[in-house]
């Protein structure tokens, strides 16, 4: 199979140019000026920003959490991802404590194997780590599990101590990989939790209120410390916060290896969500929580000033009725997360380029390239398809996820996905379906490259 590709204005994260790509076999053999070959499908991109495929590099598909799974499955996850413009995530295998992490691998192969129409990772969720387990790291970084993601929060599920974290980190760094960070103090939010739930504080908003950023700016500090001393990058995810996100550069001027990602709900949602009545706040109840409005400001500069250097969606959706129902009684058992895989780009198009926040190239780094650096993809992923639409769950353009909201319903953007390319073949076309559940490839990646991001 060919693909012609012809007029487009092309974006990577350095070049903004006129002109055709031909694509044979799934990979980009030629770029040129009026390019005279045949090919088996020509699109006419005259008028149109020909963009490098997004890449998520957080989300939570068919995730067990909180006595119930996310709502989303491979199948339905990297269906509304392709609608959305992201070719390619990756995802976080979770390992059970006491067991090995190879069996959470297999576990998560299945999960996507046979269902993925885009091309998925995996990092892998360290939940113990005891001596004798610590080679298991090696083996996967050979295949091509190159990052680990460790958690500061959740004590008696995810929560491991900051042994663990050295441990952890010290073999990363030896075997050439990276670790991803869940940076809060855990232990005390889980004090503060205590408290409100017997002072009778139930409502949703309570999430946000027992969660303080102080208690993410520390868990930053504290995860950057000790990778600082165990010699290994590290990436903070969802970072949420200003207080949060001064940590990271503090460190970053004085050279560690400190990166970091934001998420659109941190841009464009802010605390006043979980006023809602009749617990709908209950739809925006996340970890980290939403945070006071002003500090999207502060975000949107850190990643103008590559103090922040991705955006992720940390997509994890639970349906409104009977899933964040769980927790109407209590805002601690509410399950969380969000859901956003199909939102990103257009989110970020339109708040960031349009608006006039970031320039286009900078938002194919944000959305792409640097994941792809970062993460063991570049440059097979992250370098060399892109209208107003209204974000609605009632919108089938904009929703094809699997839960019953959208976390930006009403949103207007400038700037959605009208044509879809993976690996050569056209998958979404003017919101039409081409793609095929078992398409998507397992992408074995490869270790950290020192990329200067």
């Amino acid at each position: 199979m060919s693909l012609l590709i012809k007029n487009g204005r092309i974006i990577t994260a350095v070049d903004d140019y006129q002109a055709d790509i031909y694509v044979e076999r799934e990979t980009v053999t030629l770029i040129g000026k009026d390019l005279k070959v045949q090919a088996d499908t020509v699109i006419d991109a005259s008028n149109r920003l020909v963009i490098p495929g997004g890449i998520d590099p957080h989300t939570h598909l068919d995730m067990p959490f909180g006595g119930t799974t996310s709502a989303d499955d491979f199948e339905t996850g990297t269906r509304a991802a392709a609608f959305g413009g992201t070719t390619s995530i990756i995802d976080f295998a979770i390992q059970t404590k006491g067991h090995s992490t190879h069996e959470a691998l297999e576990t998560w192969h299945r999960k996507a194997q046979g269902k993925a129409s885009i091309d998925y990772g995996f990092h892998m969720i360290i939940t113990d780590l005891p001596d004798e387990r610590v080679p298991e790291m090696l083996r996967l970084a050979e295949e091509g599990v190159t990052s680990y993601k460790l958690f500061m929060a959740y004590p008696g599920v995810l929560y491991v101590d900051d042994g663990t974290l050295f441990r952890a980190m010290r073999k990363a760094g030896e075997d050439g990989t990276v670790i991803c960070m869940h940076a809060e103090n855990g232990i005390v939010i889980d004090e503060i939790v205590k408290r409100a739930r017997a002072e009778g504080k139930t409502d949703p908003k309570w999430h946000a209120l027992t969660r303080p950023d102080r208690m993410e700016a520390e868990g930053v500090f504290r995860s950057i410390a000790i990778a600082e001393v165990a010699k290994v990058p590290v990436y903070i995810v969802h970072l949420s916060s200003a207080a949060a996100l001064e940590q990271v550069r503090l460190a970053r001027n004085r050279g560690v290896h400190a990166h970091a990602e934001t998420c659109p709900q941190y841009l464009f949602l802010d605390y006043t969500y979980y006023e809602r009545p009749h617990f709908e706040g209950a739809k925006w109840v996340m970890t980290p929580a939403l945070r006071e409005r002003w500090n999207q400001d502060v975000l949107w500069q850190g990643l103008r000033m590559n103090e922040l250097q991705a955006i992720s969606t940390d997509h994890c959706p639970f349906c409104f009725k009977e899933q964040k129902e769980l927790g109407r009684s209590d805002f601690s058992k509410i399950p969380n997360g969000a859901p956003g895989i199909e939102n990103r780009m257009s989110l970020i198009f339109n708040g960031g380029v349009a608006q006039g926040r970031i320039s286009l190239n900078r938002f194919v780094q944000l959305t792409s390239t640097n994941a792809a650096k970062f993460f063991g993809l570049f440059p097979k992923k992250g370098t060399i398809a892109a209208g107003s639409e209204t974000i609605s769950v009632d919108n089938p353009l904009m929703h094809h996820m699997r839960v019953d909201y959208s976390a930006y319903e009403g949103f207007q953007v400038k700037g959605y996905s009208e044509t879809v390319i993976s690996r050569g073949k056209v998958i979404c076309d003017k919101g039409e379906w081409k793609g095929s559940s078992g398409r998507g490839n397992f992408l074995k990646r490869g270790r950290y490259s020192g990329f200067n991001l």
